[in-house]
């Protein structure tokens, strides 16, 4: 699972990522929030968690933002505002959930996994004749299932959650392969075999940069 965490509070951000990573959970902490302009694929984060007052943005607008450019990544508002009002406007404008501060950092992880599982449940993905089941984690073509080693199938879960979007080589060898001494060469070997499988053209290769999945 990968959250993406914004949050201005130093101490608090700090503590949240610490108590999510030893939770199994992925963070990816915008301590500034001037930099979310940098993130060009918010659909790669299973959940974002925002607070609503940060330096220089309104988590209000932000929220706007995102839900006009059609983002669905569930969102969890975390504030210390808790007039119902705030909360009205945070759920009109599409928010997910919301929790007041102080909160104790287990309800938070609670609500995570409850949006999560809602989201992924049986989620399907079609590329030409290719059914891809996230949740079940099979592959069928034709209606036939296609077996996967595990190493193909998290280069290809990977790929899916940045699809539209270059993943570069160096992101994927550290996402699939971890601190194992590996290098380019692999990936291009399992490339090769989800090209067998997805339909012609389906990833697209950036030399020198990484891989695309249309």
């Amino acid at each position: 699972m990968r959250v993406l965490l914004i949050e201005d509070d130093p101490i608090l951000g700090e503590s949240l990522e610490e108590y999510l990573r030893d939770n199994g959970i992925e963070v990816h902490w915008i301590k500034d929030d001037r930099d979310i302009d940098e993130i060009f694929n918010f659909e790669q984060y299973d959940v974002i968690i925002l607070d609503l007052i940060l330096k220089y943005s309104r988590g209000e607008d932000i929220l706007r933002q995102l839900r006009n450019k059609g983002i669905t990544t569930p969102v969890i508002i975390l504030t210390a505002k808790s007039d119902i009002k705030d909360k009205e406007v945070c759920f009109n404008l599409g928010a997910d959930d919301y929790l007041t501060k102080p909160f104790n950092p287990k309800e938070l992880l609670l609500r995570i996994n409850a949006l999560t599982k809602r989201r992924h449940i049986d989620e399907v993905i079609k590329i030409g004749d290719v059914e891809i089941n996230i949740t079940g984690k099979t592959v069928s073509k034709e209606g036939k299932e296609i077996k996967l080693s595990k190493t193909a199938w998290e280069l290809l879960h990977f790929l899916l959650r940045n699809r539209g979007s270059i993943v570069e080589t160096e992101r994927i060898l550290k996402h699939v392969w971890g601190d194992k001494p590996v290098g380019d060469e692999i990936v291009r070997t399992y490339i090769k075999e989800l090209r067998k499988i997805l339909p012609k053209d389906s990833i697209k290769t950036y030399k020198g940069r990484g891989y695309k999945l249309e």
